[in-house]
């Protein structure tokens, strides 16, 4: 898949399709309509990468889909019942936080792969910031934005492979824990060995069946 108009990378679509957020979700409801054969969409929500968190910056994502009008469904990817969890809703949803907290998360009783399958098999799939990040192939080139102590339990740090694209978030230097140098020497670092994507909190990547564009993706005022 070549490169599109929007300066989105080459990728490989599954049949999910991802939605993957920097901060901004305007973009999510375009996609992925709240109302699905006349009743509310039902999405799993996921917080493993919030658990050690208590800011401002995570807390209302969760509450954000529920004005959007869907149904929010807590799914614990701890619990050894996820699978089946996960078969009790229309889409996932990946919220933000440590990148490599959500990765030991997921790995641990083997939700990452029930997520990988049910995605594969036309599970929508959302992603804000470190669930963004852990879409694609590797989460290394988090390391400097996020704290790599928090996955030592992990044997190595292989994403999801849902994409080829490894989406760097807040790629615009606003949000004060992400700086433009702090973007810059991210870029730099790992951009040689994986294929990065810079996105602006006002942006989302979106991968279907149609290709891989990066859209406009604001609150809605």
């Amino acid at each position: 898949m070549s490169d599109d108009e929007n300066g989105a990378p080459d990728d490989q679509h599954t049949l999910g399709p991802l939605i993957l957020l920097s901060l901004g979700a305007g973009a999510l409801p375009e996609v992925l309509p709240p109302s699905l054969d006349g009743r509310l969409r039902r999405i799993g929500y996921i917080d493993e990468g919030q658990r050690h968190l208590f800011d401002e910056f995570s807390g209302p994502e969760r509450e954000r889909l529920v004005a959007f009008g869907y149904h929010v469904v807590d799914l614990d990817v701890r619990r050894g019942e996820f699978a089946d969890d996960l078969a009790g809703v229309d889409a996932v949803y990946l919220a933000g936080g440590d990148t490599f907290a959500l990765m030991t998360g997921l790995r641990k009783n083997g939700a990452d792969e029930a997520i990988v399958e049910r995605v594969r098999a036309g599970m929508p799939y959302i992603g804000l910031s470190a669930g963004a990040l852990v879409a694609g192939p590797d989460i290394e080139p988090a390391a400097m934005m996020d704290d790599p102590g928090l996955g030592l339990d992990l044997p190595d740090f292989r994403g999801l492979g849902l994409t080829d694209t490894v989406v760097i978030p807040h790629a615009d230097g606003q949000l004060p824990p992400y700086p433009p140098e702090l973007i810059d020497r991210t870029l730099n670092e790992y951009g040689d060995r994986f294929t990065l994507l810079p996105l602006y909190d006002d942006q989302a990547l979106v991968v279907d069946a149609e290709g891989s564009r990066v859209v406009p993706s604001a609150d809605p005022e």
